[in-house]
């Protein structure tokens, strides 16, 4: 907590920790894990860091896609699937959450609600199609590093500004 309090990424901590299933622990990880967000030019490069697109096996005109890539930070890969677990449930802005929120940027709290939204949606239609729970949340996982990414660089560019 003293990291996060005295750190120049506070400002990226706190925006993080608008979403839903990030608090202090994961958003400092996050920052620890990614560093400066804005090195990716997008949240797709964020995702492949993480290895979190999906393996494919191409030849010719035949193009067949497998399972997530698992190359690169372990890590981080691991913090966001379990922090995707929570939007299994439906979306909500309870009482932690709100505090969490409390004095953040009305864009940073739609992105979040954006992201609830979606991301329950997006379970439940994999689930739905008969896909496994497990394999449900690594896709929304994917998802979720894109709406991290997204606030992340929407701090970062506000932070910029101010200095």
């Amino acid at each position: 907590e003293i990291y996060a309090q005295n750190s120049v990424h506070k400002p990226v901590i706190d925006a993080l920790k608008c979403l839903k299933g990030i608090d202090l622990i994961t958003a400092v990880t996050l920052v620890a894990e990614i560093g400066e967000f804005g090195r990716f030019k997008n949240p797709a490069q964020l995702m492949a860091y993480a290895g979190l697109v999906p393996s494919e096996a191409s030849s010719g005109p035949r193009n067949r896609r497998g399972s997530i890539t698992k190359t690169g930070n372990s890590h981080l890969r691991w913090i966001v699937i379990e922090s995707a677990w929570h939007y299994r449930h439906r979306p909500k802005v309870g009482y932690q959450l709100k505090k969490r929120q409390k004095g953040q940027p009305e864009a940073i709290k739609k992105i979040s609600w954006k992201a609830q939204n979606r991301l329950n949606m997006k379970y439940r239609k994999l689930v739905g199609k008969g896909k496994l729970k497990q394999t449900a949340i690594v896709g929304v996982a994917r998802e979720l590093l894109g709406f991290i990414w997204s606030i992340a660089i929407a701090t970062e560019q506000e932070q910029n500004k101010a200095a």
